[in-house]
């Protein structure tokens, strides 16, 4: 899998969104890996979950991690930047 990349439409700033290892990461650091990517709005129910179902939540949310961040990046106005395909004319 591929990592994905967003530019900020304003400023043209470029963000690695996601990586291979995304669900790793969201295994391993829980809510805050989404408060650190910026995705806010995910963190605060993650976090309103996470207690509810007694942290069981994180048995499922790394499956879904790499889409979360995604589907935040395009609400946000962020542009998809798509990797170069290697052959050229």
């Amino acid at each position: 899998m591929a990592d994905e990349y967003f530019r900020h439409p304003w400023n043209g700033y470029v963000e690695k969104a996601t990586t291979s290892y995304t669900w790793l990461w969201a295994l391993l650091f829980g809510p805050f890996y989404f408060a650190h990517k910026g995705a806010w709005r995910v963190f605060v129910i993650a976090m309103f979950l996470d207690t509810i179902t007694a942290g069981l939540l994180w048995l499922v949310y790394p499956f879904f991690a790499k889409r979360l961040i995604i589907k935040n990046y395009r609400q946000s106005g962020w542009v998809e930047l798509h990797p170069p395909s290697g052959r050229q004319r």
